[in-house]
């Protein structure tokens, strides 16, 4: 019956001293202000102030909610308060795009340097699946491209990155502009050890014309890459993981198809996007990233669409 509203408005006619000055510190007409009162008077069935009285004089039931107005407002204010501030001291993050480490390390160590109160607990692995131990409660951010259905996660938008097919320097393909999917039905694709179906190349390239190459699992990026080098293969990858290799003349790269672009994500459960520590952190690893490396574009700009590669498939 009694809203925050009507104690808020006590507040203000007694500190004003009049129906008209407390309708001006309020931004309301002194006609609808005193509308509310007779409303609120009427169902609580007793007058809170009288009318007309200089100064103006407040009714027994008038000052004694008043007095309730004075010890809840503050303590409503001081909670609103407290609910902006971080609270969370541990930040339990896991990455489903094994490339990723690469610049997430620095990206970890600018986030340390604005929250040093706050913990990273950091975990990774090939054969590790963290977006259902995110949905159990033992992680609280999860860096992935693929997006659950009906899974209770919250997917906030990091940036869009060209996957690019990675060659040997004396590969055939290597002197091609472009590369269709039927150039690649001979060749060894060196993968990491996950499911073909969680691979952009294979979803968004491959797949759709119907070729499959041979697959060669590979748990380490560094192996994965020299390996490429040495001739036994190909490979896909985010260009910044392989950007320093093909500037020392190890590998080459080339675009898929007209170029096959990803989007990663930030998952947290859903509710807890706005929490103060995880905002913090995605939007900063979001402008490491963007900031730092090549052939990427960010994804939390407004009307940025999905990549056309993800659509058309």
């Amino acid at each position: 019956m009694i809203e925050l509203k009507h104690l808020r408005t006590l507040q203000a006619l007694r500190t004003t001293g009049s129906l008209a000055a407390a309708a001006a510190q309020l931004h309301q007409t002194q006609s609808a202000l005193s509308h509310q009162f007779s409303d609120l008077e009427q169902r609580l069935g007793f007058r809170l102030f009288v009318r007309k009285s200089q100064p103006l004089r407040f009714t027994p039931q008038g000052e004694i909610l008043l007095n309730l107005a004075e010890q809840v407002l503050p303590q409503i204010q001081q909670a609103l308060q407290a609910c902006h501030e971080p609270h969370q001291t541990t930040l339990r993050i896991a990455i489903e795009c094994h490339s990723c480490i690469q610049w997430l390390t620095p990206a970890l160590n600018n986030f340390r340097q604005n929250w040093p109160q706050v913990v990273m607990d950091f975990k990774s692995g090939v054969t590790f699946d963290p977006q259902p131990a995110l949905q159990q409660g033992e992680l609280d951010l999860v860096l992935t491209s693929d997006i659950l259905p009906r899974s209770g996660l919250f997917y906030s938008p990091m940036f869009d990155f060209e996957v690019r097919l990675v060659l040997s320097p004396d590969h055939p393909l290597a002197r091609r502009e472009h590369i269709n999917p039927e150039d690649l039905a001979n060749e060894v694709l060196m993968i990491y050890p996950v499911q073909r179906q969680r691979l952009d190349i294979w979803r968004h390239f491959l797949q759709p014309a119907g070729i499959s190459p041979a697959l060669k699992s590979v748990d380490n990026t560094l192996l994965l890459i020299q390996m490429v080098s040495a001739g036994m293969g190909i490979a896909a990858l985010p260009h910044w993981v392989v950007e320093s290799f093909e500037h020392q003349g190890l590998v080459v790269t080339k675009p898929l198809g007209e170029g096959l672009w990803s989007r990663l994500y930030a998952a947290v459960r859903d509710g807890e996007q706005r929490q103060p520590v995880v905002e913090a952190f995605i939007r900063s690893a979001r402008q490491h990233a963007c900031d730092n490396l090549p052939r990427v574009k960010d994804a939390s700009l407004p009307g940025t669409p999905l990549p056309q590669s993800i659509i058309s498939s």
